[in-house]
């Protein structure tokens, strides 16, 4: 927020204060006030001194407080008078000059803006607007990183990513939560799929050699348009969503790599349970044991090949033709058929997905 901005704001006041008041910036130097010979007078050690002060500083005359938190870029407001009066009207000129200036960095700031179009708070009529009055590319290639933090409270997701992509022209980091936060990163006609992740990776690397915490990583697809990007942050968040449904072992997943996963997390689970009952008998699924599920999967890894499959699992051939034959009699489904193993891996799919879901009472 510029100078002559707090400098209008305060001769909009003029006629309804009592005495001088001013603003230093974050250098001690005053650069709003209503006596206008102030302007540009540097006041050593007063930032420092109110730093350590509970909430209001009086000395030589004046009252200070901090408009804000009491951070570096905090700007201090003053008021001349040391009474009861002076710390009111400091108190109210703080809270004021504080809001103003959260709602023009709001209307003014890049990364707020990219906020407003991810979170689909912004008419879509008003983001061309938005972006020409904020001088913002509106047609680079972007893509959307969504950083989920696990296990570590204490850390500050937004602080961490700013420190590692201080790049505030092609890098935007917004807050989301208080264990979220989202990279939306400029990319190259020439990246692909791999590039993108390999950035995701160092990301995860350097938070945990450095953090020692751990993340997941939705990234989405590439989006063309700045309108674009509402959907790309919809698909990063399923992304995590769906990887920790189905591939729980994977901290980064892609959009475009969800495969078969992204259809099955849409479905409404009405018709997961028609398609369960439908597909096998009743308790059929169920009666198969822990040893046998896992020969399915390790069968599934391997192609639907016999011999990989049971050089694998360290069993002898005809042992896995004959669980795969007790598969058959209890389900019906023969997994040596494609038709039959792409049903059963899709009802097993249905069944993790249908688990996941809360039960409703």
């Amino acid at each position: 927020m510029s100078n002559r901005l707090y400098q209008g704001i305060i001769h909009q006041m003029k006629d309804l204060l009592v005495g001088t008041v001013g603003v230093l910036d974050n250098s001690g130097t005053v650069i709003a006030s209503n006596d206008l010979a102030l302007v540009g007078e540097v006041r050593q050690g007063i930032r420092e001194e109110l730093s350590y002060a509970a909430d209001t500083l009086v000395i030589g005359g004046y009252t200070y407080r901090f408009a804000g938190s009491g951070t570096r870029n905090d700007i201090v407001v003053f008021v001349e008078g040391e009474d009861q009066n002076a710390t009111r009207i400091a108190g109210l000129l703080a809270i004021s000059f504080c809001n103003i200036r959260n709602l023009h960095e709001e209307k003014y700031d890049k990364a707020s803006f990219i906020k407003n179009v991810i979170l689909d708070n912004i008419l879509p009529s008003d983001i061309y607007v938005k972006s020409k009055e904020l001088h913002f590319e509106g047609d680079e290639r972007r893509v959307l990183y969504l950083v989920r933090f696990a296990g570590r409270p204490d850390l500050l997701p937004y602080e961490i990513l700013q420190g590692m992509f201080p790049d505030r022209e092609h890098c935007f980091i917004l807050n989301i939560s208080e264990t979220e936060a989202v990279l939306v990163k400029d990319v190259d006609e020439k990246d692909e799929l791999e590039d993108i992740e390999a950035l995701a990776h160092t990301i995860s690397d350097v938070i945990s050699s450095e953090f020692y915490a751990k993340v997941s990583i939705g990234i989405s697809t590439v989006a063309e348009t700045l309108k674009g990007l509402a959907k790309a942050y919809k698909e990063s968040r399923v992304a995590l969503e769906v990887s920790k449904v189905f591939d729980t072992d994977r901290s980064i997943i892609s959009y475009d790599n969800l495969g078969i996963g992204r259809l099955v997390y849409q479905l409404p689970t009405t018709l997961c349970d028609i398609f369960l009952q439908e597909v096998f008998k009743k308790g059929s699924l169920e009666s198969l044991d822990r040893e046998t599920l896992m020969t399915v999967q390790c069968f599934f890894e391997n192609n639907l090949n016999v011999s990989e499959t049971s050089r694998k699992l360290f069993v002898h051939r005809n042992t896995l033709v004959y669980r795969l034959e007790k598969i058959r009699k209890i389900t019906g489904l023969d997994l040596r058929e494609f038709e039959h193993a792409i049903t059963f891996k899709v009802a097993l799919m249905v069944k993790k997905y249908m688990a996941s879901k809360p039960a409703k009472f």
